[in-house]
């Protein structure tokens, strides 16, 4: 009898759950105790900045809003900051708050562990983790990525993250990497994101984690922000937010607002804010730019080439006419952010671009096995122009770009004017697919390897852009691609950053393995691993002579065009020896070292390939 008045119990809990989540929409909020309303932290360092944000639940009236992060130091805990816990409003039917508490504090010492905890309700909610010290002397910098947190039943979102969690454990990963949509409901962020915390609180408590939202996390089908417009459909098309600008900048508090300071906090239109920044942990230096936010819409910009104005189905239309001008990718304000962004090298001895997406159009078959869509303009790579303007500033510091969004793990090597002269792009796997992607060109690639399937080499994607494939982690060719998780080529990615030889090494895993045990493979194509010169791989016209530096181990190069005065690249080598390459004829100034140490050498003739000719270059 007890046993059935327990199951009646359970049940009408539920019930009620329910209710309440049918009544406000969205994913339930569960009531919980006092002591669990902190559902979860999100922090970085950079520069000897932390910044936290603690995530709450819901809190009633006349509870203590104040929020206090101490940590431990000896048997004792000491006050880093202090805050109040925030009542912003989505401005969505549900009327729900923001509920987020934020830390900042200055000097913080990036030499140490850190044990802290949050502190709420007057003390009956504490909420424990460790801000890790940065990680400068490990030969190997590893981020775990993550794109696509779908909870949809009908497809097996709907499940235990714990396969993901005790991977995530056992790879210890320096930085975990969220790029978009971490939420699916459109409407209800909170209770989703809540619903996140509870899956993914557990690594992010203790482990550097960059969230960055994408179209469905601020309540789209698809995002062309374009500056920050209003926009008439949840389509998104015609440009601009569809919800609220409150609603937006809610999702963008939650999501980012524990990110390193933004490069440039001025807001764009509906008084949105910014996000895009740069994080150095490991000496890795990372960009984190927001290619949705400043990107037109194509409705009315482009000449209509489908049922959609974002699909071109017509393979015999020509690429040029959609490449208008007026089309905007990235906007002036990125560009010139990672122009800067790729001379400076303090601290660092590789750079990342992190992302919602891939440049390129990374899939040929949209929805199911039969959905051929020739082009697809919520890719990156639309507009063309501007898809080739960011991946010229990339190269510049041979920057590989790491994104998400596709619902497909690809590897990409990206062509601006010749095949594979700019960089690398990964895109990692969703953790669970509703909508499938393939790979999948009607001809085989040219300049196959060995070995390779015929879908690998070079193409051009469906807006003439060079591409060179190197692995597509495609879903089954059965019916809706099949009822698993791996069927449908669902996973998570891992970035291995090698600082002593310079390699960076890509992984592509499916769910529900054990990322340790040996005979667990990995989805074909991975793991694959490329040199950081590969993400400038621009055939030389000429070379510098070769510089031979005493005084400094590893000191940054940067080579200047003194024809148009263009910073070609900027890079901080590997050793005391270097063979500048250059791309045409001409006179060069070479900057090597930085700050007291600089040593500017300037006019700087080119010379052949077969040519000989060294230049010593003293730094203090």
């Amino acid at each position: 009898m007890r046993r059935l008045l327990l199951v009646m119990v359970v049940i009408g809990t539920v019930l009620n759950l329910n209710t309440a989540c049918a009544a406000r929409g969205g994913v339930p909020i569960p009531e919980v105790e006092k002591k669990s309303r902190i559902c979860m932290t999100l922090y970085t360092v950079n520069d000897g900045v932390l910044k936290m944000t603690a995530q709450c639940y819901p809190l009633k009236d006349g509870e203590n809003r104040t929020a206090i992060l101490e940590v431990q130091v000896g048997d004792n805990w000491k006050k880093a900051a202090e805050t109040r816990i925030t009542e912003d409003e989505y401005g969505n039917k549900a009327k729900d708050k923001t509920w987020t508490a934020h830390f900042r504090v200055e000097k913080w010492d990036m030499t140490r562990d850190w044990t802290y905890r949050v502190v709420a309700l007057d003390g009956a909610a504490v909420y424990e983790g460790v801000v890790r010290k940065d990680p400068v002397d490990k030969d190997e910098i590893v981020i775990v990525a993550f794109t696509g947190n779908s909870i949809h039943a009908g497809h097996g979102g709907d499940i235990s993250r714990s396969d993901l969690l005790e991977n995530i454990k056992k790879l210890n990963p320096d930085l975990l990497f969220f790029s978009g949509d971490q939420v699916y409901d459109h409407s209800h962020h909170l209770g989703a994101w809540l619903r996140f915390g509870r899956d993914f609180g557990e690594v992010t408590r203790s482990i550097p984690t960059i969230t960055i939202p994408d179209d469905h996390d601020v309540g789209q089908a698809n995002l062309w922000g374009a500056s920050g417009k209003k926009s008439h459909t949840g389509a998104g098309h015609d440009g601009g937010y569809f919800m609220p600008a409150n609603y937006v900048k809610a999702v963008e508090k939650a999501q980012t607002w524990h990110l390193p300071d933004p490069h440039d906090p001025t807001p764009i239109q509906q008084d949105i804010g910014v996000y895009y920044t740069d994080l150095t942990l490991g000496r890795i230096d990372m960009a984190v730019i927001e290619d949705r936010k400043f990107k037109s819409g194509p409705s009315g910009l482009v000449p209509k080439q489908g049922p959609r104005p974002d699909h071109i189905r017509n393979p015999d239309y020509d690429p040029a006419s959609v490449d208008v001008k007026g089309a905007v990718l990235l906007g002036d304000r990125q560009l010139k952010f990672l122009n800067t962004w790729s001379q400076d090298w303090q601290g660092a001895d590789m750079k990342a671009v992190l992302s919602q997406t891939i440049f390129c159009g990374g899939a040929h078959i949209h929805g199911g096995i039969k959905g051929r869509l020739h082009a697809d303009m919520d890719s990156n790579g639309w507009p063309q122009t501007g898809r080739n303007k960011v991946l010229a500033e990339i190269r510049r510091c041979f920057a590989v770009h790491i994104a998400g969004d596709q619902h497909l793990g690809t590897i990409f090597h990206h062509g601006i004017d010749d095949w594979e002269d700019a960089g690398y792009s990964f895109c990692v796997p969703s953790i669970a697919n509703l909508y499938l992607r393939w790979w999948k060109p009607e001809k085989p690639g040219e300049n196959v390897q060995p070995g390779m399937p015929e879908y690998t080499g070079r193409h051009l994607d469906g807006f003439g852009n060079r591409v060179t494939c190197w692995a597509a982690a495609n879903p089954s060719a059965g019916r809706n691609g099949g009822g698993k998780l791996t069927t449908r080529a669902a996973g998570f990615g891992v970035v291995r950053f090698n600082k002593k030889s310079r390699e960076i090494t890509f992984e592509c895993w499916p769910r529900n393995v054990d990322v340790t045990e040996s005979g667990t493979r990995q989805y074909p194509g991975w793991p694959k691993t490329i040199k950081q010169a590969d993400n400038y791989a621009r055939k030389a016209a000429a070379y510098l002579p070769t510089l031979e530096i005493k005084g400094q181990v590893n000191p940054v190069i940067q080579v200047v065009d003194e024809s148009n005065n263009e910073v070609v690249y900027t890079i901080r080598i590997n050793g005391t020896s270097y063979r500048p390459k250059v791309f045409r004829q001409g006179l060069y100034t070479v900057k090597v070292g930085e700050g007291d140490g600089l040593n500017t050498l300037k006019s700087v003739k080119s010379i052949g390939a077969k040519e000989t000719r060294t230049i010593e270059v003293s730094l203090k």
